[in-house]
């Protein structure tokens, strides 16, 4: 089966001549449905930048970066955003969930964007947040949330619309030990489970035990890919 995401000789770069900054240089990776692939490196490696280009919010360079099988570097940003609808649910580390809306309500709203309105966006917003086992908390506000609790919604609100890929940037770093695992479970039942491709920034060593590739990534460029065995994997 041909990768969902394909990107080839990627390049992001910032101002022009001298002055110009490199973010991503030459950057190839695929990735399949299926899998939890993570994004690994230090701060400003690129992590960020790559995972925002893969999924249409920022524009690259240069390169080639296929969504099944459709070119997106290039297109004219009026096109963006349906490949965006049609192919990804987003999961950030602050949550953004909308404090005067219930759970419930967080993901209905993006289960409008998605096609699905009024009394059906209702109920696919609460079957949604059952799938996370939040069926008990419908009618919360954030507020009211633990952070666990909130990434959990982020999680339903990125399903709306059966998206093939789900990018996920640092989804556990607000997160305790036990609300993280319990996240990463979700995410890893995602891939393993309904066939969906995950991409995951991240600096949290418990992604070892759910990943199925890491990229290392440093001064924008991809310096290795590993299948982890072993913590020394993230050092």
């Amino acid at each position: 089966m041909p990768p969902i995401i394909q990107i080839q000789n990627l390049v992001k770069s910032y101002g022009t001549g001298s002055n110009a900054v490199h973010a991503l240089t030459g950057v190839s990776l695929e990735v399949h449905a299926g899998e939890v692939l993570v994004l690994m490196g230090p701060s400003g490696s690129g992590k960020t930048t790559l995972l925002s280009i893969m999924g249409g919010i920022l524009s690259a360079s240069g390169g080639s970066v296929k969504i099944a099988g459709r070119e997106i570097v290039g297109l004219p940003d009026r096109e963006l955003p349906a490949i965006r609808r049609h192919n990804f649910g987003f999961i950030f580390q602050g949550f953004n969930l909308f404090p005067a809306l219930t759970a419930q309500e967080n993901v209905a709203i993006m289960c409008n964007l998605k096609g699905t309105s009024g009394h059906d966006a209702q109920q696919k917003a609460a079957s949604l947040l059952a799938q996370v086992g939040l069926d008990k908390k419908l009618n919360a506000y954030p507020a009211d949330l633990s952070g666990g609790q909130k990434q959990r919604v982020a999680i339903a609100r990125a399903l709306a619309g059966d998206p093939a890929i789900i990018l996920a940037d640092e989804p556990t770093a607000a997160l305790d030990s036990t609300s993280g695992r319990t996240v990463l479970d979700i995410l890893s039942g995602l891939a393993k489970q309904h066939g969906r491709a995950v991409v995951i920034v991240t600096h949290d060593p418990r992604v070892l035990d759910y990943c199925d590739r890491i990229i290392h990534i440093e001064d924008g460029r991809v310096t290795r890919q590993e299948i982890p065995t072993a913590q020394e994997a993230f050092a």
